[in-house]
């Protein structure tokens, strides 16, 4: 037990790093779009300001919630803090499809008015800067992730590769935009814009709602479908090899733990020691496998077809 909970905590800790930094570094970013939307009167350039800002807002509360889900719970919370996981996720998610849909709309609405000119070459550079940031945090991010096996990690490392697919799409947009200048095109530079800004937020919106559906499923306890087939692949093979009579399991993921609980009915003549009972409950266990703190294996043995 004290080994597993170092190695909790020693993960906490890097987590919190990593997401200290990608906070750092999405407030700069979060800064540099909300000033330079103003300056160069871009909506798209003030768009990606707010969505980075969401971003703030968000791994600031993942920081809380990877110190809570190192910790080991209390007397109310008895199996811990990883049902936070999938709310943070769900919260973000729902913040996110309510910003992208109305940045839509608000691009729409510009277009249907006649559309506007910002400062291209002020939106150019930003664009730029912040591309170069998002990429290499995306990168470095993830490479991290997959040290440390990380879902709130990941959910940033996607965070990172939205904004730096946003930042794209507006350096090519407002390039575009500064091509078209002295040309039999001009008059559609006025469409840019929001144009730009009505392309990147259908291709976002996707996004949000896959990550919803997924921290929803965990919240509302549905079990996935790979990790059932699996345990049942499992007890299926156990109980035909052991001669027992049935099984039954039981399984949801919450975040990053995955709780299985398993009832075996046993003939009601059998009497087993309990280091053979152990014995089976290990070779349960080393068959399922991803051992580990945040796999929780609750294994039955009994004779009443009531208890499975």
């Amino acid at each position: 037990m004290a080994t597993i909970e170092r190695v909790m905590r020693l993960r906490s800790a890097l987590e919190a790093r990593l997401l200290w930094i990608s906070l750092g570094a999405t407030v700069v970013i979060a800064g540099l779009g909300i000033v330079f939307g103003l300056l160069a009167r871009s909506t798209a350039i003030l768009f990606d300001g707010f969505f980075s800002l969401v971003d703030v807002a968000v791994t600031w509360l993942t920081l809380v919630v990877a110190r809570l889900v190192a910790s080991q719970g209390d007397r109310r919370f008895q199996y811990g803090f990883w049902h936070l996981e999938p709310m943070v996720i769900a919260l973000k998610a729902s913040v996110l499809i309510v910003l992208v849909a109305y940045a839509f709309f608000s691009a729409v609405n510009s277009i249907l008015k006649g559309g506007y000119e910002p400062e291209f070459g002020t939106a150019l550079l930003y664009a730029v800067a912040v591309a170069l940031i998002s990429y290499a945090m995306w990168w470095w991010m993830g490479r991290q992730a997959e040290r440390i096996d990380s879902g709130l990690v990941r959910l940033d490392v996607k965070a990172w590769l939205m904004s730096a697919l946003i930042t794209t799409a507006l350096l090519i947009a407002f390039g575009a935009a500064l091509a078209m200048k002295d040309t039999n095109l001009e008059g559609f530079i006025r469409y840019v814009d929001p144009l730009v800004l009505a392309i990147v937020a259908l291709f976002l919106l996707p996004l949000p709602f896959r990550e919803a559906r997924e921290s929803f499923g965990e919240i509302l306890m549905i079990s996935p479908s790979d990790m059932d087939a699996h345990v049942r692949s499992v007890m299926t093979d156990f109980v035909a090899r052991h001669g027992f009579r049935d099984y039954r399991s039981y399984l949801s993921k919450t975040g990053r733990a995955r709780f299985i609980e398993i009832s075996v009915l046993v003939p009601p003549d059998l009497s087993l020691p309990v280091t053979q009972i152990d014995a089976l409950r290990a070779e349960i266990g080393n068959a399922i496998g991803s051992a580990g703190p945040d796999r929780w294996l609750t294994i039955v043995f009994t004779a009443d077809p009531v208890h499975l």
